[in-house]
């Protein structure tokens, strides 16, 4: 075989390899892309969880009895399922004792975390500091800690609690 016919087979070889490197190198291409995607919906999702958790914690940790409908309607807004149902039952009871007690509970959230999260749900951890000042405390502010668990489901779009405890 003359120099010619090996210089085109050897030049068809490589024009071989260079289009299956070409082909390797933009399915890898492809898949960094929809990996990139994918953790970029789940960053998403996490920081829409824990906006929704947050804000839901801080009305929890805020309530004033010379606003205790604006501070109730504040929780119940960001509540549904069982946690609504259970709160809305609850608000009579909870008015009533804010006013005679003069309560005022102040509070921020200092730690938050998803633990558990999937499409349409999550579980929540929070930290929070404040204080509470009511007639048990002749009206001054006494230092207050909770820590809280939050059950989060997605309906119709937004983030909402279905349930919330008090956790050691």
């Amino acid at each position: 075989m003359s120099a010619g016919p090996r210089l085109v087979a050897a030049l068809g070889a490589l024009a071989l390899v260079l289009a299956a490197a070409v082909v390797v190198l933009g399915v890898a291409a492809w898949q960094a892309r929809g990996d990139r995607a994918e953790e970029t919906a789940t960053s998403d999702r996490y920081a829409d969880v824990l906006a929704a958790a947050t804000a839901q914690t801080e009305a929890f940790v805020n309530i004033r009895y010379d606003r205790a409908e604006e501070s109730i309607e504040a929780v119940a807004e960001g509540a549904t399922g069982d946690f609504a149902e259970q709160y809305d039952a609850s608000t009579e009871g909870v008015l009533t004792l804010l006013e005679e007690n003069r309560s005022v509970m102040e509070g921020e959230v200092v730690w938050i975390g998803v633990v558990d999260a999937d499409a349409d749900s999550a579980t929540v951890l929070a930290a929070t500091t404040g204080t509470v000042a009511n007639v048990t405390t002749d009206d001054e502010p006494v230092a207050r800690a909770f820590r809280l668990r939050l059950e989060m489901v997605l309906v119709d779009g937004r983030w909402l609690t279905s349930d919330l405890q008090f956790v050691a």
